[in-house]
């Protein structure tokens, strides 16, 4: 009997020791299987951040056609600029508004660059009130805490010409090939009664009221005498706009050679060089 007890013992020795080494083979199993996995998130995560790197910024292999086109209004925004590069209507004024809200609250001292690029408002418009949108941007650049230096880069007809003059004084300029005009609100009347007519026409009289107002203050300029230029259109040149108090400056190249051209350019002698 004792020899037989030995005999199971013996046995079941072995059995118990498969047991005990395959339990510990499954505990190193499932560790190494977690550790795998751990690594395998790890490079999920980082491959993640590359990729949130890689949206940001552009590729820089291969030529202009292989490459994902650059967000380029973010990289203005960045450095502090805010391009007006259409008209003047809801959306480009909410966007406009946005971004010197956002830049006041991000540096209440440094400058902000407005570049100027639109033709206002346009004729034959849908409703009246579009001049309003040049007023919200106004309001919002007198409101706002750091200085707005302006610069007009192509036209800046009727309302954005105000937005030009409206920058901080002595930061106020123009390329040397750029046109500013300015001219009176502009609206089209059709299919109205009598009534409503007149109540239109008695809020473009404010609108241009407050617009020769604005302009005058800035230009340093009688009302009397703005309301007599803007009766028609009155177009400038960059050099035009700085004498009569639109601008400050004009950018001009320091080539010597492109200061020849611009000048023979404005007295009418184009002479290639």
């Amino acid at each position: 009997m004792e020899s037989g007890s030995l005999m199971g013992c013996s046995q079941c020795r072995p059995a118990a020791l498969r047991r005990m080494s395959a339990k510990r083979s499954g505990f190193l199993s499932g560790s190494l299987v977690r550790t795998q996995d751990r690594k395998k998130l790890s490079c999920r995560a980082s491959t993640s951040n590359r990729l949130d790197v890689q949206a940001v910024m552009p590729s820089t292999q291969g030529d202009a056609s292989e490459q994902t086109p650059p967000d380029l209004p973010s990289y203005l925004f960045k450095e502090r600029i805010v391009y007006l590069g259409m008209s003047m209507v809801p959306q480009v004024t909410e966007l406009v508004l946005a971004e010197l809200l956002y830049l006041q609250y991000d540096s209440p001292t440094a400058p902000i660059y407005m570049y100027i690029n639109s033709t206002g408002v346009q004729k034959g418009g849908d409703r009246l009130g579009y001049e309003s949108e040049a007023f919200a941007v106004y309001d919002t650049m007198e409101y706002v805490k750091p200085p707005i230096y302006t610069v007009c880069v192509g036209t800046a007809f009727g309302e954005p010409a105000l937005l030009l003059a409206a920058g901080k004084k002595g930061m106020r300029s123009s390329l040397p090939s750029a046109t500013i005009m300015l001219r009176q609100p502009i609206q089209q009347y059709t299919q109205m009664q009598a009534s409503d007519l007149d109540i239109y026409r008695n809020e473009l009289r404010r609108v241009k009221s407050n617009m020769v107002t604005l302009l005058g203050r800035h230009v340093d300029r009688t009302t009397d005498e703005i309301e007599k230029d803007i009766s028609r259109p009155k177009y400038f040149d960059p050099y035009a706009a700085k004498e009569y108090g639109i601008i400050d400056k004009v950018l001009e190249s320091d080539d010597a050679n492109i200061k020849k051209l611009v000048e023979s350019s404005r007295s009418g002698m184009y002479q290639w060089l």
